[in-house]
């Protein structure tokens, strides 16, 4: 099993599957299920956060470039906002994420780099300027 895992990770998964489904829990690779199981884990956290660094770049574009703003910069910070609230409803265990310190402070790192490769801005500000439930908010756009 061990090399269809190695060769074709989309087959191994199926056979897993169909194995599980049969309930054939011998057979099953053990190892590579919770390595999968794991990574699943890693990648919703940072789809999270990633999400995250998108809405506070475009946050911080709309706050401080107003004669750009416009329907593009909108609909990227609502359909980000929107995305995150689907994901916490189906993963509600990543809310904790949203209150760690040193993961806010990564998330507004990164939506620092974006905004300031993205828009040419320089000297934004390094922490974090508004709450989570402004950044949330559907009818929150900083002025």
């Amino acid at each position: 099993m061990s090399n269809l895992y190695d060769e074709d990770v989309a087959a191994w998964a199926e056979q897993q599957v169909a194995l599980l489904r049969s309930r054939q829990w011998a057979l099953l690779d053990i190892d590579h299920i919770v390595e999968e199981i794991e990574d699943m884990n890693i990648s919703h956290r940072h789809e999270l956060a990633n999400r995250m660094s998108i809405l506070i770049a475009h946050l911080l574009k709309w706050k401080y470039q107003e004669d750009r703003r416009g329907a593009s910069w909108h609909n990227t910070i609502s359909t980000q906002r929107n995305r995150i609230a689907r994901l916490l409803k189906k993963m509600p265990s990543l809310k904790h994420l949203l209150n760690d310190f040193e993961w806010n402070q990564d998330v507004w790192e990164d939506a620092v780099e974006i905004a300031g490769r993205e828009a040419n801005l320089a000297d934004l500000p390094r922490e974090r300027e508004w709450t989570l439930e402004q950044v949330l908010s559907d009818d929150y756009f900083p002025t």
